[in-house]
């Protein structure tokens, strides 16, 4: 393609969302170029869901969604949802499974998606422009950007750059900056879905238990995940814990319940009449690891001793431990690991119908640049589908 031609839509950001943009604009029979800073497009599809990327979820609802304006994502989620993406998925014959939770992932390799929107791309002969640095974008529909590859005009121009998480894979705040320089409002960031971290003496206990797994429930008021929990030597992470920080703010506890099926305390008291003369630890770990058990009882102060011989009040105090444990994290562990980011471009100041700004309706923002943040388990993936296709059909 030669240098400074005119497009009819620019897209910036080769990821989910913005070749989903392209994809559907080029569709529509429009002139399309995509602009990326990475060498590699759709980094962030390859290395999910352990590289089989859990590309959506079989049931969807806004419920599963973050957002100062939580209906926001409602017209997006309705007009391209879970079965309209597994339409597209069946066209190009990948095969996938379906996990836990409804979670829906590739049989074989998250490479599958990234051709599949490559192939969407390159049937409505989108340009894709790689390695591609934004310098200056000038205008308000038509855009001037100037880029490393040649500057481009555009009638259209589609920001899907991303949020802040996973810094190592080009993450930035260049959707934020630009929003901001357009006069959009945007939403106080957070990393999400993240693993917490603590401060002595919670640290020493967990960093003790670093490698322990064990199904749990994970509570903030009203807010409950039942998923795995996992011990680490900065703190917890695993499913439970990924899903509740999105939702934590700094000085709350969170409460685990590390024996969600389970009555703790009528079943202690039944434990101290059926088996008196067991170690409280050794009854404990006919539940859990060894090393929770121990750890968990040692914080009760039961340590070495006899269930038979604790009053039913101390076994009361370790039935609180074992299922409304209330350790407060210190954080997170940011958005070097974060799955996802909390905030962005403020939904008040876009159109749901378009994902245009409304103040300049040539100017869209999609995906996770934008104040929408889906739950663990494929809700952020169709959060960019849904609002790349809107894009689409309109810019």
């Amino acid at each position: 393609m030669m240098v400074g031609m005119v497009y009819d839509v620019a897209v910036i950001g080769a990821g989910a969302a913005g070749l989903m943009a392209a994809a559907v604009a080029a569709g529509r029979g429009r002139r399309v170029v995509v602009l990326d800073h990475n060498d590699q497009p759709g980094r962030k599809i390859l290395i999910s869901g352990g590289g089989r990327c859990n590309f959506t979820n079989r049931s969807v609802s806004l419920a599963n969604y973050l957002s100062a304006n939580p209906h926001y994502a409602t017209s997006a989620l309705k007009r391209f949802g879970p079965g309209e993406f597994l339409d597209l998925v069946a066209r190009h014959r990948i095969p996938w499974h379906e996990r836990d939770h409804g979670q829906l992932f590739c049989d074989d390799s998250a490479a599958r998606i990234l051709d599949m929107l490559l192939a969407e791309c390159g049937t409505g002969g989108v340009d894709i422009r790689l390695g591609a640095r934004i310098g200056t974008i000038s205008g308000d529909g038509p855009f001037e950007i100037a880029n490393s590859r040649g500057s481009v005009t555009a009638h259209s121009l589609v920001v899907a750059t991303g949020g802040l998480s996973l810094p190592k894979i080009g993450a930035s705040g260049f959707a934020h900056a630009l929003a901001k320089r357009h006069g959009l409002g945007v939403v106080p960031t957070a990393p999400a879905l993240v693993p917490l971290s603590f401060a002595e003496p919670e640290l020493g206990l967990m960093r003790d238990l670093a490698g322990i797994a064990v199904p749990a429930e994970l509570s903030l008021g009203k807010t409950r995940f039942r998923e795995a929990l996992l011990f680490t030597h900065r703190g917890l992470s695993g499913p439970a814990t990924l899903q509740i920080s999105s939702y934590w703010r700094p000085g709350q506890a969170i409460s685990i319940n590390l024996l969600p099926d389970v009555d703790a305390r009528a079943w202690l008291v039944e434990r101290k009449s059926a088996r008196p003369k067991a170690q409280v630890e050794t009854v404990v770990a006919e539940l859990l690891p060894a090393r929770l058990a121990r750890a968990m009882v040692s914080l009760a102060g039961l340590a070495d001793k006899a269930i038979g011989q604790v009053r039913n009040a101390e076994l009361e105090r370790l039935a609180l431990h074992l299922a409304a444990w209330s350790p407060i994290p210190t954080g997170t562990e940011g958005y070097r690991v974060a799955e996802a980011t909390l905030g962005g471009v403020d939904t008040r100041d876009l159109s749901s119908k378009t994902m245009a700004a409304k103040h300049l309706d040539r100017l869209f923002f999609v995906g996770e640049a934008v104040d929408v943040t889906g739950w663990l388990g494929g809700y952020n993936f169709q959060w960019a589908w849904s609002s790349g296709w809107v894009a689409g059909q309109s810019a």
